[in-house]
């Protein structure tokens, strides 16, 4: 709980300023609708850029003395962005924002796979994701009221007290999960022989680009829904029902991931996943095509959202199955291609946006053709195969 509480700190600072974004642009004098898109993409990007700096400090330091410092300044930064008064400060915060949070992206797969591996480490991962793919639910109803009662920079000031309960909560419970032998000294040929590592892996590679592009798809749908609700489908006032409608099936998907992975295997899942997300995708694509109200397109990227669930935390658990002995440089390398990389595919779906939902479909079906492509190429040509973890198991079992 307290790992996914972590991760959830990040989905709270994203999905919370959703429904804001109208308030914080007339309050700043952000006309152009596009523009406002950016206090999202902004913590995104600070997001993804320094989760290469935690890596390695956290081989070399611990998991817990990094990640406590990282949640101060991340309470520091969101009470910056309460108090910014313009919209150049307010994306300055942001970005700073989300430059401190990315240590939690990085710290909770490090202590996950300090612990565990192979199918075990998909089950936590999926539990964890399951507790962080319930904030989109829960979040844009903070924000929405939030703003009820307050203007808006008390959801910044939210976000801060629920940094300091996390943080409160780590001091007390969380140990110290790297192992003393696999301790790292901060140097060039030290880093670098992890980026080395995680980057000439093929398995890691793969898998991360493949993650990436998905990402990339629910970036585009993070940034584009107000806009998608709001101006497309003119229901303002459904904008967190959408979020529920949406997000629900993402978190009953992580739950039976948790429950099935190390009975059906890892790659099973992810490879189930994809394929079903890429289908779902081109689907809605030709329906959007013809038109479509919004409960058609609840039900479809509810769809697809389900297929991510489905495939996110395997994916994520196949690219540092190999990487165990530079857990912290692996996970900050493949956090930091796929949440920039990411961040930016989503941006261009985004700005993209043109009173339709066709761009945002569009991109859902476009990347995850790619990432099929890309786990065939890493896979070489054959997929759902079983994982090793799941064979010797079965083995000792006869």
């Amino acid at each position: 709980m307290l790992l996914a509480a972590l991760m959830s700190i990040n989905a709270l600072a994203i999905d919370a300023m959703i429904p804001a974004l109208p308030a914080i642009g007339e309050s700043l004098g952000v006309s152009a609708e596009n523009e406002r898109q950016l206090i999202v993409s902004f913590y995104f990007l600070g997001f993804g850029t320094t989760q290469l700096v935690y890596g390695p400090l956290s081989d070399r330091y611990g998991r817990k003395p990094v990640l406590v410092t990282s949640l101060v300044l991340y309470i520091g930064f969101g009470l910056a962005c309460a108090v910014a008064t313009s919209f150049t400060l307010l994306l300055a915060a942001r970005l700073a924002q989300g430059a401190a949070a990315a240590a939690t992206r990085v710290l909770v797969v490090s202590i996950v796979r300090d612990r565990f591996e192979g199918s075990a480490m998909a089950r936590l991962m999926s539990l964890v994701f399951l507790v962080f793919l319930l904030m989109p639910v829960l979040a844009p109803l903070f924000g929405q009221l939030t703003l009820l009662i307050a203007p808006w920079p008390w959801i910044f000031f939210g976000l801060a007290a629920f940094g300091a309960v996390v943080l409160t909560w780590s001091l007390i419970r969380l140990p110290e999960t790297l192992h003393p032998e696999y301790r790292r000294p901060i140097s060039r040929r030290a880093i670098w022989g992890g980026v080395s590592e995680t980057l000439g892996n093929r398995q890691s590679l793969g898998y991360t680009l493949g993650f990436t592009l998905m990402m990339g798809a629910l970036t585009g749908y993070i940034v584009s829904i107000q806009q998608i609700v709001f101006d497309v489908f003119e229901r303002p006032d459904l904008i967190a029902a959408t979020f529920v409608g949406v997000a629900g099936p993402m978190a009953i998907t992580s739950y039976l991931t948790s429950r099935l992975v190390e009975r059906v295997g890892t790659r099973r899942i992810a490879h189930l996943g994809l394929i079903l997300f890429t289908t779902f995708s081109v689907a809605h694509l030709a329906i959007a095509w013809q038109g479509e109200g919004l409960a058609t397109f609840i039900v479809m990227q509810g769809l697809i959202m389900a297929c991510f669930g489905l495939a996110s935390a395997s994916f994520g658990s196949l690219a540092m199955q190999p990487l165990g002995h530079v857990a912290g440089t692996a996970s900050s390398v493949q956090g930091t291609i796929s949440t920039v990389v990411g961040a930016l595919l989503g941006t261009t779906i985004g700005q993209s946006f043109d009173g339709t939902v066709v761009p945002l479909v569009g991109g859902f079906a476009a990347f995850g053709i790619i990432a099929l492509v890309i786990v065939l190429a890493t896979e070489r040509g054959r997929l759902f195969g079983r994982d090793p973890s799941i064979a010797s198991v079965a083995v000792g079992q006869q």
